[in-house]
C-alpha cells in the first residue's frame, strides 16, 4: 500500500514562503502524477495543483498561480510546494495526493501539514 508522507508545514508571517515536501515510497503502476491540495477550517477542500511523474505537465489553481510552484523529483519520488508571498487565507492543513487517469481520480492521500500564516 503506498503512503504519502507531507511535511515542511509551520508557522510563517504574512509575506513570507515555506517549501512544502511530501514523499512516497511506492509509485503504484496505475499512477499518473501528484497534486496538492488544502483544506482551511470551515471550508472545502481546495485543489492547489498537480504534476506528472515527469514534471512536464503542472497545473495550477486559480487561488495560487503566481506565487505557489509545484516540482518534482522523480527519481525520488518526492513532490514540492513552494509557496511565497504567503497570506493569512493560505491557513490550512496541506495534503498531498497521487492520482490516477479519470477526472482524474485522487487515489493515496497523505495525511497533512499544518501551514499557519499570521497576518
Amino acid at each position: 500500500q503506498a503512503r504519502l508522507v507531507a511535511s515542511g508545514g509551520g508557522l510563517v508571517p504574512a509575506g513570507g514562503s515555506l517549501r512544502l515536501s511530501c514523499a512516497t515510497s511506492v509509485r503504484p503502476f496505475s499512477t499518473l502524477g501528484m497534486a496538492w491540495f488544502r483544506q482551511a477550517p470551515g471550508r472545502e477542500r481546495e485543489f492547489l495543483g498537480r504534476t506528472s511523474w515527469r514534471g512536464g505537465d503542472i497545473y495550477y489553481g486559480d487561488s495560487v498561480k503566481g506565487r505557489f510552484t509545484i516540482a518534482i523529483d522523480g527519481a525520488s519520488n518526492t513532490m514540492y510546494l513552494q509557496m511565497n508571498n504567503l497570506k493569512p487565507e493560505d491557513t490550512g492543513i496541506y495534503y498531498c495526493a497521487m492520482f490516477s487517469d479519470g477526472d482524474p481520480t485522487y487515489d493515496y492521500w497523505g495525511q497533512g501539514t499544518q501551514v499557519t500564516v499570521s497576518s
